[in-house]
């Protein structure tokens, strides 16, 4: 049974580099000793590392044996299928383990004041908005890897980050954190926002949406405001940016608009069918150009952004959707979360709910040695579709202000001290 690569993976083959000649120098079969430690995830992150690495993972029995299975799992045909896709295998594993997979739970306590957001990336999570510091945590041992202090009084009101740099909306000003410390706000000439709402960054650009309803692109290396655009009657609530330029932006008065940073005027504007309330957050899948946003009125809608039209708009939830998310390169599932603390995974093709996930109330505790941080463990349990969430404890069911996504495993904020990282273990 062979193993081929998608277009995804193919472009990511293409950024594959020689490996070290100390990495080249291990043979193969001290390589695939050391590979039988990893988890199936892992060996696909990395098939992506050195050519070398790849042709070694393409041979080993748990791979195929695991692809096999899934086959036999999510097909009704008998007949074995003669080459495997490694991304796919990987989106579809993912999908398994967030519909049918155990549900385990940590929880610690990221800061001394309530915060509400969470970025996560390459296995760090920033955390902040709310605390007067944003901290950022390594997802391994939940150790605070660095702290940022915030300039004066001025508070948080979005930020983002990379590699090199977090990129923070304070007060009306955007200032820029180094990895290693250093901080530098943009001028008060070119940095001034009126009163900025929301904050997505993309380097080099972050754009902010303000109340006014314009969108205001700033330069990161040159620290001016390159580009206003005037995107809604009313103040703008979200962004989401695409890795093609453009930018995605809802309104309190339920609208979302699709711009171009060198235009002056929104490319598109799009509609929801039915009132379904002020839009909340929104995100864009580039694998599919679908765009998806949910609402104060518990509405998640989706659009396709080549035909700009809406695909289909469904109440997921009797009240406000805070946050949508997606696994980059997944077209199948997304998950949201809001005010009634519960975690549902959707159908990203229909809209329909596929899973819904709360807290159970047993507790126990943990002291992590590496980072001296005590983590909460509980259990997450399934719930019906048409069971009344009311009759769930609060505890249960905290309200979830944001969510990042990742390889099998969901992390939300509360507007509270604590960061939950939801684990799913399909075995």
């Amino acid at each position: 049974m062979g193993i081929t690569e998608t277009a995804g993976e193919s472009s990511a083959r293409k950024t594959r580099r020689r490996a070290p000649s100390s990495i080249e120098s291990l043979d193969a079969d001290i390589l695939c000793i050391i590979f039988s430690f990893l988890d199936l995830f892992d060996l696909v992150h990395c098939t992506v590392v050195c050519n070398s690495w790849l042709a070694v993972i393409k041979k080993l029995k748990l791979l195929q044996s695991s692809c096999r299975r899934m086959h036999q799992l999510g097909s009704t045909s008998l007949e074995q299928p003669r080459e495997i896709d490694v991304e796919d295998f990987a989106m579809k594993h993912h999908k398994m383990a967030l519909l049918r997979g155990r549900i385990e739970i940590e929880r610690w306590e990221a800061h001394s004041h309530r915060f509400s957001q969470c970025r996560m990336k390459k296995g760090l999570l920033l955390t902040g908005v709310g605390d007067k510091v944003m901290r950022l945590w390594s997802l391994d041992s939940y150790k605070c890897m660095e702290e940022y202090s915030l300039p004066d009084a001025a508070s948080l009101v979005d930020f983002d980050f990379d590699e090199s740099k977090i990129v923070g909306l304070v007060g009306t000003r955007i200032s820029i954190w180094r990895r290693s410390g250093q901080r530098s706000i943009f001028p008060s000439r070119e940095g001034t926002i009126p009163k900025g709402l929301c904050m997505r960054y993309i380097d080099p650009e972050a754009v902010v949406g303000c109340e006014d309803g314009t969108a205001r692109i700033f330069d990161m290396y040159s620290k001016t405001c390159s580009q206003i655009i005037r995107t809604h009657g009313g103040p703008i609530t979200c962004l989401s940016l695409s890795d093609s330029q453009l930018f995605l932006s809802g309104s309190s008065l339920g609208r979302v608009t699709v711009s171009d940073p060198l235009l002056d005027q929104p490319v598109a504007t799009l509609k929801s069918t039915i009132t379904a309330g002020g839009i909340q957050t929104i995100c864009f899948n580039q694998g599919s150009n679908l765009a998806f946003s949910g609402t104060t009125a518990g509405y998640v809608s989706c659009w396709d952004l080549r035909k700009m039209r809406q695909v289909w708009e469904n109440r997921v939830s009797p009240n406000v959707v805070y946050s949508i998310q997606q696994l980059k390169n997944d077209t199948s599932v997304m998950v949201a979360g809001g005010i009634d603390g519960v975690l549902r995974f959707v159908d990203q093709k229909s809209g329909r709910v596929l899973s819904s996930c709360i807290m159970d109330d047993k507790v126990s505790t943990v002291l992590r040695r590496q980072s001296q941080v005590v983590v909460e463990k509980r259990r997450g349990k399934r719930v019906s579709q048409d069971v009344e969430i009311d009759k769930f404890e609060r505890k249960t069911r905290p309200q979830i202000s944001c969510i990042a996504m990742g390889m099998k495993k969901v992390v939300t904020a509360h507007s509270g001290k604590f960061i939950s990282v939801w684990k799913f273990n399909h075995s």
